[in-house]
């Protein structure tokens, strides 16, 4: 990855990947951006609207409507293309329609010569990701997924809100599938270094131990509600995307929790699922283990064979 031009190509210019490009311009995230959609006027439209906040942005990126040969020299390569999900249907019940769109896009990203990183953020995004990587042939530590990312910023938010404390000092984390199969470790579950749930059983907490699952249940369904409610999702995902993005560019190895091969960790192979992972400038750098109870090691087992099982209807 060069360190010279930040370059990000975004394919898809719905209402996600914009999302992702104005929190990207707003940050000043990248030096070049290039916008690709299959509806070529409606990129040059967004590439011409995000060019007349320039000057209110202190940014100096390069922003256009461009073709697959401008993949050749990016640093990432941002899926967000994709057919939308309704209200009512799960994420998997997009898999078979979102997996033709990604046949007709992968292909010709490679053919440019792409060397640098695929972000995916199609949903079901477990299971794009991995068609993603099976299809460029790339190696799965430069293949990643949004995985759980903005589901554990819903879950911090709300765990903050609660306990009244800066969600930034809430180490939580959402695992599994993002959808209807992931779940909260609160084993792990701590604020700066005390493990909420001994915070909780302190006397005269005024939260119960009931109400973290209530909150679990609060970060499931919020994608659900919030699709009922406005027809889709797109600020949160487009920031949390933008957060990826950050710790790739800037080789920052944090951890994020975003959609990883497993390689034996959790007693898992050969699954693309949301874990804890270390990100930097070429990708994935390790999954972090965490100490999961029984019981969690169970769901998170659980949530792992509902991805294999939805990949394999494919065949």
């Amino acid at each position: 990855m060069r360190n010279d031009n930040r370059k990000i190509v975004l394919i898809g210019t719905g209402m996600v990947g914009m999302s992702y490009a104005y929190s990207m311009l707003c940050q000043n995230i990248c030096d070049e951006l290039v916008l690709i959609d299959i509806d070529r006027k409606r990129a040059e439209g967004e590439a011409m609207d995000l060019n007349h906040g320039l000057a209110f942005s202190g940014s100096h990126m390069k922003i256009y409507a461009g073709e697959y040969r401008d993949c050749a020299d990016a640093d990432i390569v941002t899926i967000c293309a994709g057919v939308a999900q309704k209200p009512g249907e799960s994420r998997l019940d997009l898999l078979k329609r979102n997996r033709e769109v990604f046949r007709s896009i992968i292909g010709p990203v490679t053919e440019s010569g792409f060397n640098g990183l695929f972000l995916v953020a199609t949903n079901p995004v477990d299971i794009m990701t991995r068609i993603a990587c099976e299809l460029s042939g790339f190696n799965a530590k430069r293949v990643v997924g949004t995985g759980t990312a903005l589901d554990t910023a819903r879950l911090r938010y709300l765990v903050g809100n609660k306990l009244r404390v800066d969600p930034r000092n809430v180490h939580a984390y959402v695992m599994g599938e993002h959808g209807d199969s992931e779940f909260v470790p609160w084993s792990q579950a701590m604020i700066a270094t005390r493990p909420i749930r001994d915070m909780l059983r302190e006397q005269g907490s005024q939260v119960r131990m009931e109400e973290l699952d209530e909150i679990s249940e609060e970060v499931r369904s919020a994608a659900y509600r919030i699709i009922e409610a406005k027809r889709a999702t797109y600020y949160g995902i487009g920031m949390a995307m933008t957060r990826i993005t950050k710790a790739i560019l800037g080789d920052e190895r944090s951890v994020q929790t975003i959609t990883a091969l497993l390689c034996g960790e959790y007693g898992q192979s050969g699954v693309f699922v949301g874990v804890p992972a270390i990100v930097g400038q070429n990708g994935v750098q390790r999954v972090l283990t965490l100490n999961l109870e029984p019981e969690e090691m169970e769901r998170f087992g659980a949530s792992c064979d509902l991805l294999r099982e939805a990949y394999s209807g494919l065949d």
